[in-house]
């Protein structure tokens, strides 16, 4: 099989490349994706996520685990990662954040020359179908449907009001002008159409039934990808793995590679790119390398408070909780709204941990049921949650291989907390969390706290150290930069090797302030528009 372009890996951004640059009908292009189809009814209902997310079983996710984590008492942190077309947007909560406006321009800064807010603009508005329509900021004819949240629980306004009270502004659009504040999210979910109130994913929205009918785009679902094959340093196709026989996908153009920040750095190193050590340490033929490879993984670290609920208009896991839930799913059927419909996570806040910065460095997600452990440990009660992070860590780890198996799991070492200031952040976030979470706006629902400590700094550390983990933002791995550790250029090609690119949250040079869905969408728009003008 031969094709001009060969994508590697169906998730947010695989999806907006098979289908840009496919509607050159004069090109041919081969999407290449381990996963299902991401159509199952767990993806497409936004309640079902709590089905999926803890990976038992492993519902469309890869389900991965860090290596033991120093900076949180020797435990391994558990990683979801959506295996589906629509990849992590398969089995996210859904949440249409951009980050902050001046993220875009540290990036160019650090190398990344094209990448500054004004020229990211045009790509975040072409990429949105926004129920707000058109403006300055926002575009309302793009494939990506935002939609508001059809009903949020009481709670969540409550959450909002003890905000405002906190004497934090109330906000009503994250990705306006101005981040810092309290308010409703934002979600990707269809707001029209027969798919009304079903998930949005980069599948749903660039992947719909007339894109996949083009005669030009092939797509191979359960397919794994085992290496990338080169010639006179050039990559020249992919083998993959494919109703139990391994084949040759061949590239006339360019093999592109969106596996994300966990697995496109692995198969570069599977091909003999990247560092020579860890290519040694595996037995691997060194064919190109490249330090940078796996390097720069940055994430956000996340603690969570929860609690018992006095009422019991939010989610519970029991008898009652349940029955609510078989009859929200049945009003979700019918009209696409109600409980069924909501992210969960329905409210947040952009704080900053110090008056004298110039950005929200901390975020929070409010939550109306029990989260705990990535719902790996269930609670039946009703309840409430909030989580904190701390929006651009300083700490950096890597991705590396377990062995040269491509079978198996990537190595991945966030290492979290190892810069010091980490801590202080996620602390005062910590904080100014508890400080919303106890005032009086929410006590008619403040039941138990599910963990608690006795308020010191010491003891507030030790719960951070031993609960928390990602909010599942992984970047940085095959960051894009000039510099000798830098992997790719400014478009995503490789350096030192031919018809090579990766495209995904993997070339992001710095965590940016929010949730990574909606800019690596907005990365893959970018990229593929500059391919299809200079060819």
């Amino acid at each position: 099989m031969k094709f001009d372009y060969v994508i590697i890996g169906g998730g947010s951004a695989g999806c907006v490349m098979a289908a840009r640059l496919s509607e050159d009908a004069n090109v041919s292009v081969c999407l290449i994706e381990a996963g299902g189809t991401g159509r199952d009814i767990f993806v497409r209902a936004p309640a079902l996520v709590a089905g999926m997310i803890s990976g038992r079983p492993k519902i469309n996710n890869w389900a991965f685990h860090t290596e033991p984590q120093v900076g949180l008492n020797g435990r391994r942190g558990f990683q979801p990662r959506g295996r589906a077309l629509g990849g992590s947007s398969a089995m996210n909560a859904m949440l249409y954040v951009r980050g902050h406006q001046s993220d875009y321009d540290e990036w160019a800064d650090l190398g990344a020359d094209g990448w500054h807010w004004d020229a990211v603009l045009p790509y975040f508005k072409r990429s949105e179908g926004n129920v707000w329509g058109n403006d300055d900021l926002h575009g309302g004819d793009g494939p990506l449907q935002v939609a508001d949240q059809s009903e949020p629980r009481a709670i969540t306004h409550a959450f909002i009001k003890a905000g405002v009270a906190a004497q934090i502004p109330e906000r009503a659009d994250f990705n306006g002008p101005d981040q810092e504040g309290i308010g409703l999210y934002q979600v990707t979910q269809a707001h029209s159409g027969p798919a009304k109130g079903e998930r949005c994913s980069a599948a749903a929205a660039y992947l719909p039934d007339d894109v996949l009918r083009r005669s030009n785009l092939t797509v191979m679902t359960r397919a794994m990808a085992q290496k990338v094959e080169m010639m006179d340093g050039r990559a020249i196709g992919v083998r993959v793995r494919h109703a139990g026989r391994i084949k040759f996908v061949e590239a006339g153009r360019e093999v592109i590679l969106s596996g994300g920040a966990f697995g496109s750095p692995q198969l570069l190193l599977l091909s003999g790119i990247g560092p020579r050590d860890e290519l040694a340490a595996h037995g691997i033929d060194v064919v190109h390398e490249l330090p940078g490879v796996g390097q720069n993984l940055q994430d956000h670290l996340d603690y969570i408070i929860s609690y018992h609920s006095k009422r019991d208009d939010v989610v519970g896991l029991g008898p009652k909780g349940l029955a609510d839930l078989a009859r929200a799913g049945l009003r979700w059927r019918k009209d696409g709204t109600g409980l069924f419909a909501s992210p969960f996570a329905e409210g947040g806040a952009f704080l900053k941990s110090s008056p004298d910065l110039a950005r929200p460095d901390l975020q929070l997600h409010f939550v109306v049921g029990i989260v705990d452990q990535h719902m790996r440990k269930i609670h039946t009660r009703f309840g409430y949650s909030c989580h904190v992070c701390a929006l651009r860590p300083e700490s950096r780890g890597h991705v590396g291989l377990q062995s040269s198996d491509p079978a198996a799991p990537p190595r991945i070492d966030p290492n979290y907390l190892d810069d010091p200031r980490d801590l202080t952040a996620l602390m005062r976030g910590a904080r100014a969390m508890e400080d919303i979470l106890d005032a009086p706006e929410l006590e008619p629902w403040r039941g138990k706290k599910l963990y608690g400590h006795d308020g010191t700094d010491a003891a507030l550390e030790a719960d951070i150290r031993a609960r928390s983990d990602t909010i599942y933002h992984p970047v940085g791995t095959c960051r894009m930069g000039q510099d000798d550790m830098a992997v790719t250029d400014p478009t995503g090609l490789v350096h030192g090797v031919a018809g090579l690119r990766v495209v995904d949250a993997s070339l992001m040079p710095r965590l940016l302030g929010g949730n990574t869905n909606a800019p690596t969408i907005m990365m893959a728009e970018k990229i593929s528009d500059q391919m299809r003008s200079t060819t």
